[in-house]
């Protein structure tokens, strides 16, 4: 039995090896000149791609740069603005925490004068 497995695997690797010769045979290879332009055609279209990749790389980058500062700017801008709102409104209560002292002082004097 092993001898008769031996004899179908080297039948089968020499059938695999001339009908792979004889696809070889059936491919039609380029010429020289083919082959030429068709490479420039393959290099010149990825030298176009990448060019494009990166024209549009710088552009985004730029845009997110902008976009980035730009919200920096809003937020320092609205802490700011909320740093002075906070200030004027302490300012505010302290005036009117000194306006109701002067008033309960005044109501005070008053009642005593009575």
């Amino acid at each position: 039995m092993a001898k008769e497995k031996a004899k179908k695997d080297i039948k089968n690797k020499k059938h695999f090896w001339k009908d792979f010769k004889a696809e070889l045979k059936k491919v039609i290879w380029p010429t020289p000149k083919q082959l030429f332009k068709n490479t420039v055609a393959v290099i010149f279209i990825v030298i176009v791609t990448a060019a494009i990749v990166f024209v549009l790389d710088v552009a985004f980058d730029a845009l997110n740069t902008q976009g980035i500062n730009r919200l920096k700017s809003a937020i320092t801008s609205s802490v700011s603005n909320g740093e002075e709102e906070l200030i004027e409104g302490e300012e505010t209560a302290e005036v009117e925490s000194e306006d109701l002292t002067t008033e309960e002082t005044s109501s005070e004097e008053t009642e005593s004068d009575v």
